[in-house]
């Protein structure tokens, strides 16, 4: 049996790096050695006890879904990764099986469902091996670094928060994006490839400023007045023809009501599972509103990989790593990335594989 050093989320600011046993390869199985594992907002609400999304109740799970690796063994029945190749893998995990799978529905609806780095019974990517079955995992060029890979994931929730909610922006089209903080810089690029005009709104100067570099035309500062004021004097009084709601911040999530056009399109994507938020839900009728969410992507890596290979020369995706960590230090990367947030775009977890 092979061992390795894997992080446990054991409850509340209880996070330990442990040495255990790897199971053996299942024949749908890949065995991966992690090259680079970003720490997510939702890592860090799961730490500090504000996200139910973490199911730490259910038993100590292995967090981290922003990974990239290599891929070290295959089970006998994989057909489409081989030994070398650098990987990237799916969160949301359906069984493809059951009724609602069968059905058609979201990954999120599925009766079998996993989560990788949420679940006890799929463990993520902050430890030094992974497994995940063929089905969920994805080759990136081998040009590309383990870090840029893992910013695939999260590129993937922007994207999708996009396109695949029906958003469909266009050169006609103002986007708000609430949110500056990594998601929201990838919806912004998105939105930016497709012409339209893009607006990030942050109450953090340094994510403002660091928006302009990636897609933002405008940024505003929703703590300097009323938001729904700025949004309006923008638009001549229209409001924004898309809203993409990235920031999980209560008052982020009020806000999308006001800030939004008659007939907008609005993409739900920041995460506030298990609590309630106060909204002006009569807006939705009043204003012929369109909302959209998921929990998880379907079917969209493949096409998230092509979509960073068309712009990776053209945004500076190293950039937004701020902060370096060995795996060893991941008190310290956390502490960091859940303490520091006016200065820490991205916390990147590094594993030493070339």
């Amino acid at each position: 049996m092979m061992k390795c050093k894997q992080a446990f989320m054991y409850g509340p600011f209880d996070l330990r790096i442990e040495e255990v046993e790897l199971p053996e390869l299942k024949p749908d199985q890949i065995l991966i050695q992690i090259g680079a594992c970003g720490i997510c907002g939702s890592d860090v609400e799961c730490f500090e006890g504000k996200s139910a999304e973490g199911r730490y109740d259910l038993a100590p799970y292995t967090p981290g879904h922003e990974w990239a690796g290599k891929a070290v063994a295959v089970g006998s029945k994989v057909t489409s990764v081989k030994v070398g190749d650098k990987v990237v893998g799916d969160c949301v995990l359906p069984c493809n099986n059951c009724a609602n799978c069968k059905d058609g529905k979201m990954p999120s609806a599925c009766l079998n469902w996993r989560e990788v780095g949420f679940h006890p019974n799929s463990p993520g990517g902050m430890g030094e091996y992974l497994i995940l079955e063929e089905a969920y995992t994805h080759v990136i060029p081998n040009d590309w670094t383990y870090e840029l890979g893992a910013w695939v994931e999260t590129f993937n929730v922007g994207y999708w928060g996009v396109w695949g909610n029906h958003c469909d922006p266009d050169a006609s089209d103002v986007v708000a994006i609430i949110g500056g903080g990594p998601i929201g810089l990838c919806a912004a690029m998105v939105c930016a490839e497709s012409g339209a005009t893009v607006v990030v709104i942050d109450p953090i100067a340094s994510r403002r400023e660091n928006a302009l570099q990636y897609g933002a035309n405008i940024v505003l500062d929703p703590t300097e007045s009323p938001i729904e004021e700025q949004i309006l004097a923008l638009t001549n009084g229209r409001g924004a023809d898309v809203v993409i709601e990235c920031s999980g911040n209560d008052t982020g999530i009020a806000s999308v009501f006001d800030i939004a056009g008659h007939s907008a399109r609005i993409g739900m994507v920041g995460h506030s599972i298990g609590r309630k938020v106060p909204v002006e839900i009569g807006k939705i009728q009043w204003k012929t509103l369109r909302l959209a969410g998921s929990g998880g992507t379907y079917h969209w890596f493949p096409r998230t990989i092509r979509f960073m290979s068309k712009i990776k020369d053209k945004y500076d995706f190293a950039a937004l790593n701020t902060h370096h960590f060995p795996f060893e230090r991941l008190e310290e990367a956390m502490d960091m990335a859940a303490n520091h947030k006016d200065v820490a775009r991205k916390v990147m977890l590094t594993f030493g594989l070339d």
